[in-house]
């Protein structure tokens, strides 16, 4: 089963950047894709953004402006971008892995890192 790690999140303020990494390890054969969720206090877990075999990406409209998901193969490292960031995404961060033949990301059951809190404040 692979093995996801989120890094690169904390507290910034608004206006402000942070780029978010999940470090894979282990073989992921059965996905072609990766994204981010987010999960804020009180609110369901949403997606964020996704990319599939091929470089295909998917954003949440409210954001696709400002963030921008990328990887690295040759270091199994999936990337979120976040700028312009605003106390509205703060949450919790998740990354996945699943799969996405174009319509629609679906993560893999037990794929999830363990997430990383972003806070955007004042």
């Amino acid at each position: 089963q692979v093995q996801l790690v989120e890094s690169g999140g904390g507290l910034v303020q608004p206006g402000g950047s942070l780029r978010l990494s999940c470090a894979a390890s282990g073989p992921i054969l059965s996905s072609n894709a990766m994204g981010w969720h987010r999960q804020a206090p009180g609110k369901q877990r949403e997606w964020v953004a996704s990319i599939r075999d091929g470089g295909f990406t998917n954003v949440l409209g409210s954001v696709k402006d400002r963030f921008t998901i990328s990887r690295d193969n040759a270091k199994n490292t999936l990337y979120l971008q976040m700028n312009s960031l605003k106390p509205e995404d703060t949450a919790v961060y998740y990354c996945s892995s699943g799969v996405d033949y174009g319509l629609g990301y679906v993560p893999s059951e037990g794929s999830w890192g363990q997430g990383i809190q972003v806070t955007v404040s004042s």
